[in-house]
């Protein structure tokens, strides 16, 4: 296992464990992290995401396999099964990460999944719709970063509370 392999480990590792604090000591202190719903998280709120996540997510369940990274980039899949906490609905969703490196650390974090599937297994019938429907699909993004906002104000989170700040 390279180095950076290991570090991909230790990431789904302490996220298995639902280990924030572990998570956030594998990312950079530059970190930028994307997916379909969450665009552009740089630094600690990457971390807090992750963070609200694992304290949110209570059945969580979820496995990693394909680790793969040289010194630039890395890749892994993952698989989550968890309840959907709005709507009380059963989600398994299959994820493809991509991550680059600097200084033995995660500096860029992509994770890519089908963004309509996801909306139809977590909203049901109102997420096949809203799928269809461009600015109904922007608004599920922006309910998904209101509420880390939201975490983060409740929390009363900040850089200082992260590894990597």
């Amino acid at each position: 296992m390279t180095p950076h392999e290991k570090l991909i480990d230790d990431f789904y590792s302490a996220f298995h464990r639902k280990d924030h604090e572990a998570m956030a000591a594998c990312y950079h202190p530059q970190v930028v992290f994307n997916d379909p719903v969450f665009s552009n998280l740089k630094g600690w709120k990457a971390a807090a995401m992750w963070r609200m996540l694992c304290e949110r997510g209570k059945d969580l369940e979820l496995t990693y396999s394909d680790l793969s990274a040289d010194e630039q980039k890395g890749s892994a899949r993952w698989e989550a099964h968890y309840t959907f906490s709005q709507t009380g609905r059963l989600v398994h969703n299959k994820i493809l990460a991509s991550f680059e490196f600097l200084e033995q650390k995660i500096v860029k974090h992509t994770d890519s999944f089908d963004l309509h599937h996801w909306m139809g297994m977590a909203l049901g019938a109102k997420g096949k719709i809203i799928r269809w429907i461009p600015p109904l699909r922007e608004m599920v993004k922006s309910k998904a970063v209101t509420s880390l906002d939201r975490y983060i104000e409740y929390k009363n989170l900040s850089a200082k509370d992260f590894a990597n700040g």
